[in-house]
């Protein structure tokens, strides 16, 4: 039997001291054992995450084993929502997994039951471990972020979808509005992005050759929350996005990139991306992770909301406000120190912006007639 949810009387809603924190994170690497025993990049993931979003130090390697069933008597008293979140860890664990054994897949679904949790990703995690990858791929998108898609939140994307991450390549009031963004003063978070486009030759979105709509929501956190555009970014600005929106299936976008840039379960994700396996694992990059969740569990929606799904912004409304202020509304907190020291680059600085994509800002600039501007980003 499920450990019942508290009463809103019994429920705990205070922040976890030491003693939880090393109990939730023995909890999430006792569910993701291989053989009775973690990775040493589970062990240093999971630590750095936790360390992060707590602010107590873990020593992974000394955690103990904790059953399903007190796994379950441990969050006795902790509400739905923080339960899915060490669900939620415990497929980050089994995601970087490869190959992710049944026996692990099958061990995070019941330490899921007995939290009386059930995710839509629990079943991606039993697809990816079944080693049949084009079923896989089918049902993460019918479980992902897009499930349950419908044209109206198309709406702040100022387009018409069909689908999430179909494509506008021929909307020409929306390649006009993006393009508009460059008549802004300097400083603004969409004279900001506008530069950010022109330095990695992307092509605005309702153009011919752009990225879906849906897609370039996730460029104006990359300006405002200051993430660079290496591969390795993506995996922080999607941890930022995840993490920010309490929806279960916001977290679906890091699960996403993931499998993507770490394992390569999925060979294309998000209308434009494809598998580069390896990158979670560099160094530093626990660390970065870790923090791109802290920053985005401490931001909030732009009117005072708890949580906000940073893809469904309608990012128009604050393109003539500058970045700091639109940060402040937003909550966005700075990178930490740590996170910066591991590598986390900017968008404007060494290291921030891939070689294609400044080769691909100078093909734009020569076509343009104009000289190539990086606006401080370069190749290290």
């Amino acid at each position: 039997m499920p450990v019942p949810l508290p009463t809103s009387d019994e429920a705990n809603l205070e922040l976890p001291d030491q003693a939880e924190v090393l109990r939730c994170a023995a909890g999430v690497l006792s569910a993701t054992r291989v053989g009775g025993f973690n990775t040493e990049f589970q062990k240093l993931l999971i630590a750095a995450t936790f360390e992060a979003m707590t602010g107590h130090s873990i020593e992974s390697s000394l955690l103990p084993f904790i059953d399903a069933a007190t796994n379950g008597e441990n969050l006795r008293y902790r509400t739905a929502m923080f339960r899915m979140r060490m669900v939620h860890m415990m497929v980050l664990s089994a995601l970087v997994l490869r190959p992710l054994p049944p026996e692990v897949a099958a061990s995070v679904n019941a330490y899921s039951r007995e939290l009386g949790i059930d995710d839509n990703l629990l079943r991606t995690v039993e697809q990816f471990a079944s080693s049949n990858a084009a079923i896989a791929a089918i049902d993460f998108e019918r479980n992902g972020y897009t499930a349950d898609w419908t044209t109206a939140q198309s709406a702040s994307m100022h387009t018409s979808l069909s689908t999430g991450w179909a494509v506008a390549n021929h909307d020409v009031d929306l390649a006009a509005r993006w393009m508009a963004l460059g008549g802004l003063a300097e400083g603004t978070l969409g004279r900001r992005l506008h530069d950010f486009y022109r330095a990695r030759g992307f092509s605005f979105p309702g153009s011919p050759g752009s990225a879906p709509p849906l897609l370039a929501q996730h460029d104006w956190v990359h300006v405002l929350a200051d993430f660079g555009t290496t591969v390795e970014a993506e995996l922080e600005v999607f941890a930022f996005i995840a993490r920010a929106n309490d929806n279960p299936k916001g977290f679906s976008l890091l699960a996403m990139v993931v499998s993507l840039f770490e394992t390569g379960y999925l060979q294309a994700g998000a209308g434009l991306f494809e598998a580069f396996p390896g990158q979670l694992s560099h160094s530093g990059m626990t660390l970065r992770i870790g923090d791109a969740m802290r920053r985005g569990a401490l931001s909030h929606g732009p009117d005072g909301e708890p949580d906000v799904d940073f893809m469904q912004v309608d990012w128009f409304r604050f393109a003539d406000m500058a970045v700091e202020s639109v940060r402040e509304r937003f909550g966005v907190v700075p990178k930490s120190p740590r996170a910066i020291d591991a590598g986390s680059a900017t968008p404007w600085e060494p290291g921030g912006i891939s070689p294609f994509q400044v080769k691909s800002g100078q093909q734009l600039a020569e076509a343009s007639g104009v000289p190539y501007e990086s606006y401080g980003a370069s190749v290290l």
